[in-house]
C-alpha cells in the first residue's frame, strides 16, 4: 500500500515537470510600447515585433529611399531587429532637397543627413579642408537648402628651390598663396601673376625678388685751359693752376630674381667734388737772343723743336714752290697757317732758310728744299731759330707736327 502511494506521487511530479517544460518553450507574448516620431506626427503602439520595417508597416508608415529611421539619435537599418529594451522611441528623419551649386553647374541631392558635409560625403563627393562651402560643412540641415560648392585643386608651388603640394579653391594665385601660408612679400612676384586665376596645369612659381642700391664712384677728368701771359718769355710755359679730377657718385639699382641678377640701372648721378681746371700759361714776351750755331752767330727771337724732312723737284714733280720761287737750297716748306711766307730762319746743319713752300705737313714740321743734284735726306728732330726781327703778328702756339695722312712724329 505504501509502495503504491509512492508510485502515484512520482507520476504526478513527472507530469508537473513536463508541463513546466512545455510552458517555458512557448513564445513570449509580452508587448512592448513603441513611440514613432514623424515630424509633427506621433505614433504609438504596443507590439512584440522588433524588426523596424515591420514596426513601420504596423504603424502604416512608409519611408522614401533617402529617409532615415533613428533610434537613440543614430540611423538604424530597417532589416535588423532592435536591441532588447522595455520601450522604444523611434524618429523618422525625412529627406530634403539640397541644391548644390558647383562651377560646372547645379546638382540636386535628396538627403536626410544631419549636416552639409555629411550630405555631400554620402552623395559621393569627397571633401577637402581647402574646399569652399557656403554654408560651411558643419551647418545643420533643417530643411531644403542651397549650397555653393567650389572644390579645391591640387597645386604645386615652387619657391626657394623647393616644391610644396597644396590644395586650393581660391579665385586667384595670390589668394591661394596667402591661404597656404606662403604669401608674396616685398618685391616678390609669381608666375602666373598674383591676380591671375589658378593655372590649368596647377603649377605656381614664386620668384624671390631683391633690389639693392649701391653707390659707385667715378672720376671726372679735368679740363686743360691755356692762357697767355706777358710776364713769361715767348714759348715758356708755367702751370698757373694744377688740374684735379672731380668725383661723381652714381646711384645704381640692381635687381635679382631667385639669386640671379637680371638688371642693373643707373638712377642718378651727383657731383660730389667738381673737377678743377688745369691752367697752363704760355709766355708772349718776345726777347732777343744771340747764339753761335755752325760757327755762325745769329740773333733770333724764337727757337722751337721741329721735325725736319727734305724734298727735291724730282720727288714732287715740280721745281716751283707755293710762293712762286724755284726750288733751291734755303727755301723750305712749312705750315703757312703759323709761319707766313718770307719768314727768315736758321736750321742747324742746313743753314739759312726762308719760308717759301708748303705741302702735306702741319704744325712744327719743316721740309728742307734741295735741287735734285744736291739732295740730302732728312728725318730728325732739330731746333729751328726764327731770326730777328719778329713779325707784327705772332702765333703764340704752334701744334705738334702731323701729315695729312695722320703720321705724327713723337717729340724727343
Amino acid at each position: 500500500m505504501e509502495r503504491l502511494n509512492s508510485l502515484k506521487l512520482a507520476s504526478r511530479l513527472l507530469i508537473a515537470g513536463i508541463l513546466l517544460v512545455l510552458v517555458s518553450c512557448q513564445p513570449q507574448t509580452t508587448q512592448t510600447p513603441i513611440t514613432i516620431l514623424d515630424g509633427d506626427q506621433v505614433y504609438t503602439l504596443a507590439t512584440t515585433e522588433r524588426l523596424p520595417s515591420k514596426l513601420l508597416a504596423e504603424a502604416n508608415i512608409s519611408l522614401a529611399p533617402a529617409d532615415r529611421l533613428l533610434y537613440l539619435g543614430a540611423a538604424i537599418p530597417l532589416d535588423q531587429p532592435l536591441p532588447e529594451a522595455q520601450s522604444y522611441t523611434l524618429q523618422i528623419r525625412r529627406a530634403v532637397t539640397l541644391t548644390l551649386v558647383k562651377p560646372d553647374g547645379e546638382q540636386t541631392i535628396q538627403t536626410a543627413a544631419f549636416t552639409v558635409g555629411q550630405a555631400l560625403t554620402e552623395a559621393g563627393i569627397p571633401l577637402y579642408a581647402a574646399d569652399r562651402l557656403d554654408p560651411p560643412a558643419e551647418t545643420p540641415i533643417t530643411g531644403p537648402l542651397t549650397v555653393t560648392y567650389t572644390p579645391s585643386r591640387e597645386i604645386t608651388v615652387s619657391a626657394d628651390g623647393q616644391s610644396l603640394a597644396i590644395r586650393s579653391a581660391a579665385a586667384t594665385v595670390g589668394q591661394a598663396l596667402a591661404e597656404a601660408g606662403i604669401p608674396l612679400e616685398g618685391l616678390d612676384t609669381s608666375l602666373p601673376s598674383e591676380d591671375a586665376p589658378l593655372p590649368k596645369d596647377g603649377k605656381i612659381r614664386i620668384v624671390r625678388v631683391v633690389e639693392t642700391v649701391t653707390l659707385t664712384q667715378k672720376s671726372i677728368p679735368f679740363t686743360t685751359l691755356t692762357e697767355y701771359s706777358a710776364e713769361l718769355e715767348l714759348d715758356q710755359q708755367a702751370i698757373t693752376q694744377p688740374g684735379a679730377a672731380g668725383l661723381a657718385v652714381t646711384r645704381v639699382r640692381m635687381r635679382s630674381e631667385d639669386g640671379v641678377e637680371v638688371s642693373r640701372q643707373s638712377e642718378s648721378e651727383s657731383v660730389v667734388r667738381p673737377p678743377q681746371d688745369h691752367v697752363v700759361s704760355y709766355g708772349t714776351r718776345v726777347v732777343m737772343h744771340t747764339i753761335t750755331v755752325d760757327g755762325i752767330t745769329i740773333t733770333y727771337w724764337r727757337a722751337l723743336q721741329f721735325w725736319a724732312t727734305s724734298y727735291h723737284p724730282a720727288e714732287t714733280g715740280s721745281d716751283i714752290t707755293a710762293s712762286g720761287k724755284r726750288v733751291a737750297k734755303g727755301l723750305v716748306g712749312i705750315d703757312y697757317h703759323y709761319i707766313p711766307f718770307g719768314t727768315q730762319m736758321y736750321v742747324p746743319g742746313y743753314g739759312y732758310a726762308e719760308a717759301a713752300d708748303t705741302g702735306a705737313v702741319s704744325g712744327r714740321w719743316i721740309d728742307l728744299g734741295y735741287p735734285d743734284d744736291e739732295y740730302i735726306p732728312w728725318h730728325q728732330w732739330l731746333t729751328v731759330y726764327f731770326l730777328w726781327l719778329p713779325p707784327a703778328v705772332i702765333p703764340y702756339t704752334i701744334p705738334p707736327p702731323c701729315t695729312w695722312k695722320g703720321f705724327c712724329p713723337t717729340p724727343p
